[in-house]
């Protein structure tokens, strides 16, 4: 069985450190990548590329790794110029290679609470 929280944890790791090559160590080389709240699909070049590439200073912090055998989740707040976004990342592992295969990310922007419910 894949430990898939160590794995999520090198991920967020490459990617606060932007260690572009750490990143693409953890992706199997079939991997999909989904950013499920624009629609867009990557393979593992083409997400490390998009990462490279995401314009200004920006800073990943883990919140939460949590580790069902071959598949995880992780959850993290990004902090960019002022604004906090949260993610969550649900990754499962490659049986034949033990990395990273079908990742899926799911971003939002903190809110204020409704103001009925605050």
């Amino acid at each position: 069985m894949a430990d898939t929280a160590r794995l999520l944890r090198a991920y967020a790791d490459a990617i606060s450190r932007h260690d572009w090559p750490g990143l693409r160590a953890v992706l199997d080389d079939a991997a999909q990548v989904t950013l499920l709240h624009t629609g867009e699909r990557f393979d593992p070049d083409g997400f490390v590329a998009f990462n490279r590439d995401y314009p200004g200073g920006w800073e990943l912090h883990v919140e939460e790794v949590v580790d069902g055998g071959d598949r995880g989740v992780l959850r993290a707040r990004v902090e960019q110029g002022g604004e906090t976004f949260h993610v969550a990342t649900f990754a499962s592992t490659a049986p034949s290679s033990g990395r990273l295969a079908d990742v899926v990310e799911v971003w939002t922007e903190a809110v204020a609470p409704h103001p009925e419910r605050a």
